[in-house]
């Protein structure tokens, strides 16, 4: 009797699987606990073994099809043996795997039309595009290429997702979230929550084992999305030779007629005497450092080191940051700067700014911080913390034109050289995931339909994941007083509902508009999902709806983002919520 092939439930959440591809065609012989087929869910990508030896009689439902769990997709069964009468027509095997429906190119105008390209016949190591990097920008570019036809290769020398999605941006919001509960129990009992005991533990092997499964849930996702868009994987370092040919870890040669390169990002460093001592950790040592440190100086006051250092002050650690510039994260607005810091200064953490080190001296359990000018200052670890510089190891041979340490590029994206396109941190415009997205989305466009879509990365917004958090787009202040006649309108979250049902008021909202014409330059926020309003406030900017158009608007009440609507409101002098000004 044929034995039922169904879509499995892999977890209480999921109510229907994509299949990505049969390996196995119908009557093809199959072992039991051989892999018949390649699932996604929304969560993860998953392989579905077969629970019988036999043979593939009948697939019901074939490759790109989602199917509702538990309904049969096929059937394994005896040689000959007829599948049981009923079924779906067979779909095709999968040597014959029905074309994928290229989607269409968002238009950038009205008038703007794109198709894509005829897929022309490729060889087995020939490619259309070959992408080097799987990181934001790369897996991006990737995917969107495929969409539009293209016999597309990925080449990652480590971890499909990048910096962000394994050492950067998932796996610091992960301890954040665990900062964001122990300041939830500290203020338990202010809220009427009182606990048998406020004293917690925290398990930095569990902290760092729950990471390591978040993470590679998304980079399972990653390699689904890859697979479901017919894109080859290709591990290993990836190099580009005279011939614009890629290279795979020397070896192997991919031939292409475009190439993105999308290297990503790697660990700056700084030339200080004592820094290469095994204490001096990088941003990406200190993700999986299992011991918690009693006392640890961070490197460099910018985002990473701000929001890795409140993180483990929350986990009980001394934290001192040791900053060059006259603030923290220097790039923000200067009240926004000024406002986190009295805000982590008042949860304890010490912030040296101005500050120079000249050496750095191991004692074997401990560093000792020489500074210029003050006093030294000792801890058990450091984090090193000054920011990333490009990867350019994927360059090979290529003589491509340079500024200042990053790849130059063109509005599409493209480098000195014709069909070698660069997006994301490599050329070093706006390092930040989601730009590289967007730029990954625009390199594979023009390299697929060649250069018609323009790169605008002016209202991307950023966020800063401290407690409170920061979000910004657009001009600061003082950038904006340089270039226009501004007004500025503020709302403090003291004065918003949500915010002090929530018991925490620490910030406000700042926009900055052209007086004008009333458009918005720059929104500035620190406080309660500042990294969610933001979100908000860069829609209005690419839109370019005006202050007067945003106060025509309904906000929910009571909500977080009440706040932005007050402060538009406030440029006008119109704000409902502000004492009246004198």
């Amino acid at each position: 009797m044929a034995t039922e092939i169904i879509m499995p439930k892999a977890g209480i959440d999921m109510t229907e699987g994509q299949i990505i591809k049969w390996n196995k065609k119908e009557g093809d012989k199959v072992e039991a606990g051989e892999i018949l087929l390649e699932i996604m869910t929304d969560k993860t990508s998953m392989e579905l073994e077969a629970e019988e030896s036999g043979y593939l009689i009948k697939i019901l439902k074939g490759e790109g099809e989602t199917v509702p769990v538990t309904q049969v997709i096929g059937y394994i069964g005896a040689e000959g043996e007829a599948a049981p009468a009923g079924d779906a027509p067979s779909a095709a095997p999968a040597s014959e795997p029905a074309p994928q429906k290229a989607e269409p190119v968002q238009k950038e105008t009205k008038s703007e039309e794109v198709k894509p390209a005829a897929k022309a016949e490729k060889g087995e190591d020939e490619f259309d595009v070959v992408v080097i990097g799987g990181g934001p920008a790369g897996y991006v570019a990737a995917i969107r290429a495929a969409q539009l036809g293209g016999k597309i290769a990925v080449v990652e020398k480590s971890e499909l997702g990048g910096t962000c999605l394994n050492r950067g941006c998932i796996p610091t919001k992960t301890f954040l979230k665990n900062a964001e509960i122990i300041e939830g129990i500290e203020m338990s009992a202010k809220r009427g929550i009182i606990l048998e005991s406020e004293k917690f533990k925290v398990d930095m092997p569990k902290v760092i084992s729950l990471k390591n499964e978040i993470v590679k849930t998304l980079t399972n996702g990653v390699q689904g999305l890859l697979k479901s868009n017919s894109v080859k994987i290709f591990k290993g370092v990836g190099k580009i030779n005279k011939d614009k040919d890629v290279v795979v870890n020397g070896e192997k040669v991919l031939r292409t007629d475009k190439i993105i390169l999308a290297g990503g990002s790697k660990v700056g460093s700084v030339n200080i005497p004592g820094i290469e001592s095994k204490r001096v950790l990088t941003s990406d040592d200190i993700l999986d450092l299992k011991e918690l440190p009693k006392s640890l100086v961070v490197i460099g006051g910018g985002v990473v080191g701000v929001e890795l250092g409140q993180a483990y002050m929350s986990f009980g650690s001394e934290v001192t940051v040791i900053e060059m510039m006259d603030r923290i994260v220097p790039g923000v607005d200067r009240e926004a700067s000024e406002t986190l810091r009295k805000a982590l200064e008042k949860k304890g953490m010490k912030i040296l700014t101005s500050s120079k080190i000249n050496e750095i001296i191991d004692q074997g359990d401990k560093l000792v911080i020489k500074l210029e000018g003050k006093e030294d200052v000792i801890a058990e670890k450091a984090l090193l913390s000054i920011g990333r510089v490009p990867d350019l190891e994927a360059v090979g041979e290529l003589d491509l034109e340079m500024e200042r340490g990053k790849i130059k590029v063109d509005k599409f994206m493209e480098t000195s050289i014709k069909g070698i396109y660069a997006p994301g941190d490599v050329n070093g415009i706006k390092m930040l995931a989601h730009a590289a997205f967007r730029m990954g989305e625009i390199a594979a466009e023009n390299a697929i339909l060649g250069n018609h879509r323009e790169t605008k990365l002016e209202t991307t917004p950023s966020a800063i994941y401290t407690i409170p958090e920061v979000g910004m787009v657009g001009l600061t202040e003082e950038q904006a007083k340089e270039k226009y006649d501004i007004s500025v309108g503020k709302f403090a979250f003291v004065g918003n509902g949500r915010a002090l049902a929530s018991g925490d008021t620490t910030g406000f909202v700042k926009v900055i508009t052209d007086k004008k014409y009333g458009e918005i330059l720059g929104v500035h926020i620190v406080g309660q999902s500042a990294a969610e309003i933001i979100n908000e406030a860069s829609s209005l900017m690419a839109m370019e709806i005006t202050v007067d158009e945003v106060i025509k608007t309904i906000h929910g009440h009571p909500t977080f983002s009440e706040a932005l609507f007050e402060a538009c409101a406030d440029v006008l002098g119109e704000a409902i919520h502000l004492p009246k000004k004198k």
